[in-house]
């Protein structure tokens, strides 16, 4: 009986840990100033604009590479083309990279967390 109850703890302790939030959700800041909202969504990041002209747009899909490494599309919602992505963070910034024809041109921004 307490091996079970020690295994269900384990369990529990486990469990808990792999729901602790990663690095990347929460609010973020946009270069031009609007807000995105990044969430779990089914083992991926979904990435969606809380504020501006394009409110409620998901502008990009991300999963994760590594500690504090992503990679996925992001869309640039001005012009509805999708890129290929990928974001990096570091302390409370998160750099935001998309590019075409295999990586020959990329685009930058730098994200600050909220």
């Amino acid at each position: 009986m307490l091996s079970r109850l020690s295994l269900i703890a384990a369990a529990t302790l486990f469990m808990a840990g792999a729901a602790a939030a990663d690095p990347i959700e929460g609010n973020w800041r946009t270069q031009s100033g609007a807000t995105a909202a990044i969430s779990n969504c089914g083992g991926s990041f979904c990435i969606t604009l809380k504020s501006s002209k394009h409110k409620g747009k998901q502008i990009g899909k991300m999963s994760a590479q590594g500690e504090s490494e992503y990679a996925g599309s992001i869309t640039d919602p001005e012009t509805d083309k999708t890129y290929s992505g990928k974001g990096s963070i570091s302390g409370s910034t998160l750099k935001m990279k998309g590019c075409v024809l295999g990586g020959l041109i990329c685009k930058s921004q730098t994200w600050t967390k909220l």
